[in-house]
C-alpha cells in the first residue's frame, strides 16, 4: 500500500505539479478551494493513484479541523504534509497597503499553514513517522521594495519551519523547507488582481522557473534515506 501525502493548494501551480510528480509513489489527499479543479486533477491521476479531495480554505480553522478529524479510516495515516497553499496580494508601499491584502497573506501564508499542521501533526506523532515540507520563498530571506507584508509572511514560514524541526525531531518527523525564486504560475496574476499585462512583466527578460521544477525538487527531498533530511533548499532560475 502506498503511503499517503496531503498537499494544500493543489488546484493549480506548484501544488498541482507536486501531485502529478509524486502520484506514482503516494496516495494523495489534494486540498484547495476550487473543487472543480481538484476533481479534474483527481480524474487525471486516476490511473496512477487513489486520491481524496479536500475542498476547504486553509484560512478557515474549523473547516480544516473538521476535514482532518473526519477522514475515512483508510486515509488517517498521513505520512507527508506539503504546506503549499500561499499567496501574495498587492505590491504597495507599507504606508499605502490595503489591510485586506495584509489579512489575506497573513491568514493564508502563516495561519493557514499552522491550522493544517496542527491538525495533521498529532497523527504523525502517533505513528512516530512523517515528513513536513513547507513552501517558503527567497522573499523569506531578502526583503525587497513594496514586498513588506508578503516578505514578513515568508520570513515567518522560515521561522516556523525551524521551530517545527526542533519540536518534532524527537518524534522522528522530518521538517523541510523549499525556497523558490521566481516561478511562473498564477501567483503574479493573483498579486496584481487579474492584471495579465502587469503579471507578465514580472517574467519579462529571462526564463523563470516552472512549477514542475519545484515539484521535482520536492520529490527528491522525499526519496532521501530515512537518516537524511534536507532541511532547506533554495532554487532559483539561472538569471536571478
Amino acid at each position: 500500500m502506498k503511503p499517503i501525502a496531503l498537499i494544500t493548494g493543489a488546484s493549480s501551480g506548484i501544488g498541482k505539479a507536486i501531485a502529478r510528480q509524486i502520484a506514482d509513489d503516494y496516495q494523495l489527499i489534494i486540498c484547495g478551494r476550487r473543487t472543480s479543479r481538484l476533481l479534474r486533477l483527481s480524474k487525471e491521476l486516476h490511473d496512477k493513484t487513489q486520491t481524496l479531495i479536500g475542498s476547504f480554505d486553509v484560512r478557515d480553522q474549523s473547516a480544516v479541523s473538521n476535514f482532518i478529524d473526519t477522514l475515512p479510516n483508510k486515509w488517517q495515516n498521513i505520512s507527508v504534509l506539503i504546506n503549499n497553499a500561499g499567496n501574495a496580494h498587492g505590491m504597495n508601499y507599507i504606508h499605502e497597503g490595503d489591510t485586506q491584502d495584509w489579512d489575506a497573506m497573513i491568514d493564508t501564508n502563516i495561519k493557514g499553514l499552522l491550522y493544517i499542521s496542527r491538525a495533521v501533526i498529532p497523527k504523525m506523532i502517533k505513528s512516530e513517522y512523517g515528513h513536513i515540507i513547507n513552501l517558503g520563498s527567497i522573499a523569506g530571506i531578502d526583503v525587497y521594495p513594496r514586498g513588506n507584508v508578503y516578505n514578513a509572511s515568508k520570513f515567518a514560514v522560515d521561522a516556523l519551519t525551524k521551530g517545527m524541526r526542533m519540536d518534532l525531531n524527537k518524534h522522528g518527523i522530518k521538517v523541510s523547507e523549499i525556497k523558490p525564486g521566481l516561478v511562473e504560475t498564477e501567483f503574479s496574476r493573483v498579486r496584481f488582481k487579474g492584471n495579465i499585462e502587469k503579471a507578465n512583466e514580472t517574467y519579462s527578460g529571462y526564463d523563470p522557473l516552472k512549477a514542475k521544477d519545484i515539484a521535482e525538487c520536492i520529490a527528491f527531498m522525499l526519496i532521501r534515506p530515512r537518516h537524511v533530511n534536507i532541511g532547506d533548499m533554495i532554487v532559483l532560475p539561472l538569471a536571478q
